[in-house]
């Protein structure tokens, strides 16, 4: 190694400037370093943000189609045991009016008469009444008696 060089006034001005520019240029690449990176950062959060809403949106789409199930389900239970109840109601109708028709045709519905035997011959005198209607029979009936 030589002996050491004198620096005079203009390069020591110049070694300023030079190590001014460089240092210029570092902060610049540096910054552009610090503004890219930060460029990603804020794409990768929003990227986040956009998949966190994604998976919240899948959630309650899943939440919402489950709740539909059960209220779905839910009815049709509904819906069964209130058929069944009204079947059960209907066969207790049927069987009531069943019964009562067969009550109004036995009490309603009625025949009387009286009859005479005179000689050969049966007189013969009916009502059929049957609610509003009625009939009225009268007949002569020769009876074959052998003499």
């Amino acid at each position: 190694m030589g002996p050491p060089k004198k620096i005079t006034g203009k390069q020591e001005a110049a070694m300023f400037i030079q190590a001014w520019w460089r240092g210029t240029l570092v902060r610049r690449t540096l910054l552009h370093a610090a503004l890219r990176a930060c460029i990603i950062q804020r794409w990768w959060k929003q990227m986040l943000v956009k998949l966190l809403e994604r998976k919240k949106h899948l959630a309650l789409d899943f939440y919402v189609r489950q709740e539909w199930a059960v209220v779905k389900l839910q009815s049709w239970v509904r819906m069964w045991r209130i058929r069944l109840r009204y079947c059960r109601l209907l066969h207790a109708a049927r069987i009531i009016q069943i019964y009562w028709r067969w009550h109004n045709c036995r009490t309603r519905g009625f025949i009387q008469g009286h009859y005479i035997f005179k000689e050969s011959h049966l007189n013969l005198q009916l009502e059929i009444s049957l609610g509003a209607q009625a009939c009225r029979v009268q007949q002569c009936i020769p009876l074959p008696i052998k003499e």
